[in-house]
C-alpha cells in the first residue's frame, strides 16, 4: 500500500475517527483505525461496537492495501506537521512509514483481519437537512442523563409527526424538546440513540454542507452524507411519555430579558451552595422578581430583575447550572418562565417561540 495526500486532509479524517476508538483490554483492535486504499480512494474507519464511523477521501495512490494502526499515535504525529505539506504513506511488512518534508516516522500496524465490520443498515430511509438535524441534537443532548444505569434516558429520543421532527432528552431532573419543522413530511419509527453516539455524530456532520440521509431499523441507525457514514446502535425500551408532563397553562408567568436574567444568575452563582441552588421569588402584586443565593462559607446574594409579571406569588429553588445551560440555547432576546407553584417544574421558552421547550424541576429545600 502506497499513497499520497495532504496532511490537512488526512488529519481531519484521522481525528474524526480516532475519537470513536475504544481502549478495551480484551479487544485491543478497537483502539485502532482501519485504513483502506482502493484506486484513488481512501476510507478511514473506526468503531467501539456501539458507534462506528467511516470517512472517504480522494488520494493519489500507487498501490492498494489495508492496515489497522493505533489511531491516537497516528493523530498525535500528524498534529506535529505543517497542514499544507504533502505526506506519503507506505506499508512494508507490518510497518507503516510516513514521510512529510524532512519528517519520517514508522508506526507498527495490527492484524487488520481482527477489525470488526461496520453494520450495513438498510431500513426506513429519509433525507433531511443537515442543519436541522445537528441543531436538534445540540439543543437537547445536554439534558440527557450521563449515567448508563437507565439507558433509555442516557439518550436522545427522535420521533416524527407530519413534517415535524422532534428531538427530546431528559435526565429526570430536566427535559429539553426541540421541534424542527421540515419542508416535507418525514416518517420513520421513533428511536432512542445513546447520548455519546448522537453527540459524536452531530460533531462529525458539522462541516458537511449537504443534507443527510437517515436509515433506521429496530436495532441500528445509519447517518449518511457525502464522504461520511456513521452507524449507531439504538436503545431498546420506551422513552418516558414526556408530553403528558408539559403543562399547557401556568399560574404565574414571567417575561424577562435573557441577558438581565443571565447577569443575575452569574452573580447569584458566586454565592450558591455546593448544590448550585438559587431561589427565585415572584410577587406580581409588588412587581418584584428576586433571585437569592446563600453559602454559609462565602456569603449571600440578593438581586432584583426587571420583568413583566402576572399570576400568583411563587418561590422556587432551582439548579443554576441547569438553568444556564438552557439559556445558552435560546436565541431570542426575551424569554418566558411559566410556573405552577414552587413544587412543580418551571417551563422556559423564548418569547413567541414554541420550537424549544425546557422543563426544570425544583430542588428540594
Amino acid at each position: 500500500m502506497i499513497f499520497e495526500t495532504t496532511v490537512e486532509k488526512l488529519i481531519k479524517a484521522i481525528e474524526n475517527t480516532e475519537r470513536v476508538t475504544a481502549r478495551n483490554a480484551s479487544l485491543p483492535i478497537l483502539s485502532t483505525i482501519l485504513i483502506l486504499v482502493s484506486g484513488n480512494s481512501m476510507k478511514v474507519r473506526a468503531t467501539n461496537l456501539s458507534l462506528g464511523v467511516e470517512f472517504e477521501l480522494s488520494v493519489k495512490a500507487e498501490s492498494d492495501g489495508v492496515i489497522a494502526v493505533d489511531g491516537k499515535t497516528l493523530a498525535s504525529f500528524l498534529n506535529t506537521l505543517p497542514k499544507n505539506e504533502k505526506i506519503k504513506l507506505s506499508l512494508s511488512g507490518a510497518t507503516l512509514t510516513l514521510v512529510s518534508g524532512k519528517n519520517r516516522t514508522s508506526i507498527k500496524t495490527h492484524p487488520y483481519e481482527d477489525f470488526p465490520t461496520l453494520p450495513s443498515v438498510a431500513g426506513v430511509e429519509v433525507r433531511i437537512p443537515k442543519n436541522e438535524f445537528v441543531r436538534g441534537i445540540k439543543s437537547t443532548a445536554f439534558a440527557a442523563a450521563t449515567s448508563d444505569i437507565k439507558p433509555e434516558i442516557s439518550s436522545v429520543y427522535l420521533t416524527t409527526e407530519n413534517n415535524t421532527l422532534f428531538f427530546v432528552a431528559t435526565d429526570s431532573f430536566r427535559l429539553a424538546e426541540k421541534k424542527e419543522v421540515l419542508k416535507k413530511p418525514v416518517v420513520f419509527p421513533a428511536i432512542i440513540i445513546p447520548y455519546k453516539n448522537v453527540v459524536e455524530i452531530a460533531r462529525i456532520l458539522e462541516e458537511s454542507s449537504d443534507d443527510v440521509t437517515l436509515r433506521v431499523t429496530e436495532n441500528q441507525i445509519a447517518v449518511v452524507a457525502p464522504g461520511i457514514y456513521a452507524t449507531s446502535r439504538v436503545i431498546s425500551g420506551s422513552f418516558p411519555d414526556y408530553k403528558q408532563i408539559i403543562p399547557k397553562e401556568f399560574t404565574t408567568e414571567v417575561v424577562v430579558l435573557k441577558q438581565d436574567l443571565l447577569n443575575t444568575i452569574k452573580a447569584a452563582n458566586i454565592f450558591s451552595d455546593k448544590f448550585n441552588q438559587i431561589t427565585f421569588s415572584v410577587d406580581p402584586s409588588l412587581k418584584k422578581f428576586d433571585c437569592v443565593s446563600k453559602n454559609t462559607d462565602v456569603g449571600e446574594y440578593s438581586g432584583q430583575i426587571e420583568a413583566a409579571l402576572s399570576g400568583d406569588d411563587v418561590s422556587i429553588a432551582l439548579n443554576q447550572r441547569y438553568l444556564m445551560e438552557c439559556l445558552a440555547l435560546i436565541p431570542q432576546d426575551s424569554i418566558t418562565l411559566g410556573f405552577n407553584g414552587g413544587n412543580r417544574a418551571v417551563v422556559i421558552r423564548g418569547v413567541s417561540d414554541t420550537s424549544f421547550t425546557y422543563l426544570l424541576m425544583p430542588m428540594n429545600r
